[in-house]
């Protein structure tokens, strides 16, 4: 079973890898067509804030990397 708190932290990792704030990033979701916040966004890389599959999707894609990536079945970020 996956951590949350582990995908958390790889998302917090990865957001800070491509220079993005949590609001840059919420911005970029919203444009997606996705429903995130900044404060959503904190919540998932506290770990306090249960991430459905396909927000996850949502993620990789913003990221450019894969879901496995993300919940940490792999290191290897490409998809």
């Amino acid at each position: 079973m996956i951590d949350i708190f582990d995908l958390g932290l790889r998302i917090r990792n990865v957001r800070k890898a491509h220079n993005l704030t949590q609001k840059t990033l919420a911005a970029k979701l919203q444009l997606a067509g996705y429903d995130f916040n900044d404060l959503a966004i904190l919540r998932i890389e506290q770990g306090t804030r249960f991430v459905p599959d396909y927000e996850v999707v949502a993620l990789a894609e913003v990221f450019n990397v894969s879901c496995e990536y993300l919940l940490g079945l792999t290191d290897a970020p490409a998809k």
